[in-house]
């Protein structure tokens, strides 16, 4: 598998695929987010343990995503029918119903591919996120194994970063957070 910090700093392959959005089936394309940036956010498997703890804290910090211009899409390898399915289970049931950002079905594997993030083994998508800016250019990847759970607010604070640091040109150090001193150039 090919390491997937060598797509940083490079424009995003571009995607036309399908997805739930709001219930129903839709067809988007990468470029429609261009202009925005863009959260991808690779999963396992709907019906997981860990995904949905993923998924809602997800939805829970959509409005914060939204502020900064960002929109959210997350990935798996399932069928649409399969997320339909996981979005009518309710969230006590271990479900996801309630989810409103697009769930790409990454059925053939395609974009797990581009992103470098399937693990050939299971055929599943390790857990990627990655933050695409609103040129379209990759700027943030992590990518985490399937037993280790992702932190929702760490995503917003990148964005946060990535976004100062495109407006003002500098630097942000470890942990920096919005308000505090950047490093100048």
């Amino acid at each position: 598998m090919e390491q997937s910090i060598s797509i940083i700093g490079k424009r995003s392959p571009e995607f036309v695929v399908d997805a739930i959005i709001n219930g129903r089936i839709e067809r988007i394309n990468s470029l429609d987010f261009y202009g925005k940036y863009l959260l991808l956010f690779f999963y396992q498997s709907d019906f997981s343990l860990i995904c949905p703890t993923e998924m809602l804290a997800l939805q829970d910090e959509l409005n914060e995503f939204k502020k900064r211009n960002v929109d959210v899409v997350s990935v798996s390898v399932d069928s649409l029918q399969s997320h339909m399915a996981w979005l009518n289970v309710p969230r006590s049931q271990g479900g996801i119903e309630g989810i409103t950002y697009p769930m790409i079905s990454d059925i053939h594997k395609d974009l797990s591919r581009a992103f470098c993030v399937l693990d050939e083994t299971n055929g599943c998508s390790l857990r990627g996120a990655f933050i695409v800016d609103n040129r379209g250019i990759v700027q943030y990847a992590a990518v985490h194994n399937f037993s280790i759970g992702r932190n929702i607010k760490e995503l917003l604070r990148v964005v946060d970063a990535v976004q100062f640091t495109q407006k003002h040109g500098e630097l942000c150090p470890v942990d920096w957070k919005p308000g505090e001193k950047p490093i100048h150039l």
